[in-house]
């Protein structure tokens, strides 16, 4: 069943589509989880960390990311990967900074410190989707770079 010219709607896409929304679902839920943070500073009249601003603004561009990957054509970029590569790298040196903070700190009453500590954890989890995202573009590009035609084999298809 076609979609568009040329873009059918196979179990692959179907898979791709998932993929992206609990991408997208995953980096709003951390969107949300540091934003209390940086909400509890501006109500307080406090200095926002840096490492706040920098968290949302990786959620921001993740999430954006995997809304543009759900329009069909998109995903077709050539190196597309390198670009899921940059978000992998960007979500692991989250989970380092913020892992560095909060995986050893005892929780036992402390709310906030037990949401950031699951923050972290979630930060790996999209950092784990991203590198299988990259990888899987990486493929799907090498794949089709390489196409001939079918008649004579010499074209590129």
């Amino acid at each position: 069943m076609g979609l568009l010219r040329g873009i059918e709607l196979t179990l692959s896409y179907v898979v791709h589509a998932l993929f992206r929304l609990v991408q997208l679902a995953l980096a709003l839920a951390v969107c949300g989880l540091y934003a209390v943070d940086i909400d509890r500073a501006i109500q307080a009249g406090m200095y926002i960390d840096g490492r706040w601003i920098c968290a949302l603004v990786i959620t921001s561009l993740s999430a954006i990311t995997a809304l543009l990957y759900l329009i069909p054509c998109v995903s077709r970029l050539p190196m597309a990967f390198a670009w899921d590569a940059t978000l992998f790298v960007l979500w692991m040196s989250l989970f380092a900074l913020f892992g560095n903070v909060f995986i050893g700190v005892q929780t036992e009453g402390d709310r906030g410190a037990q949401r950031m500590k699951n923050a972290v954890w979630v930060d790996l989890a999209n950092a784990i989707l991203w590198l299988i995202s990259s990888v899987g573009m990486l493929l799907y590009w090498r794949h089709n770079q390489q196409k001939r035609t079918s008649w004579t084999g010499r074209g590129k298809a």
